[in-house]
């Protein structure tokens, strides 16, 4: 990877493009959802859940509103509205040496928003695990 990865999330989230998530993942990538109990583990169901947040959340009102970047992690905070619910989150984002991303960790709040994510992100999982 030559771009830092948090400039690199950026660019996939601007242009909505998940198939750039292969080269920004290690493949021992681990995702954390807010809704789910157990980490999901491995670049393959890290991408899945990740490729749906893509549908789910980045509409044209989904923005970063701050960045807080070490030298290997950031913490983005961002907003946005789904199905008329105000979504108020953080991406904890973790990433190796390769600047690849090996954690990332989804903290939503209220409590209503969490609900609409949950159903919306199932609905896409379910969607996708279908095509298979």
């Amino acid at each position: 990877m030559n771009a830092h990865p948090i400039t690199t999330w950026h660019h996939l989230v601007q242009t909505n493009d998940a198939t750039g998530l292969d080269l920004l993942l290690a493949d021992d990538a681990v995702f954390m959802s807010p809704v789910v109990h157990a980490s999901q583990r491995g670049k393959t169901i890290a991408k899945a859940y990740l490729a749906a947040a893509f549908e789910v959340f980045f509409n044209p009102g989904f923005r970063y509103v701050r960045e807080i970047v070490g030298s290997s992690d950031a913490m983005l905070e961002f907003e946005t509205e789904i199905d008329g619910v105000q979504v108020n989150g953080v991406d904890i984002i973790k990433w190796n040496d390769a600047g690849q991303i090996i954690e990332f960790k989804v903290m939503i709040r209220p409590l209503k928003a969490m609900n609409v994510v949950h159903e919306r992100m199932g609905r896409m999982l379910a969607a996708m695990k279908g095509e298979r």
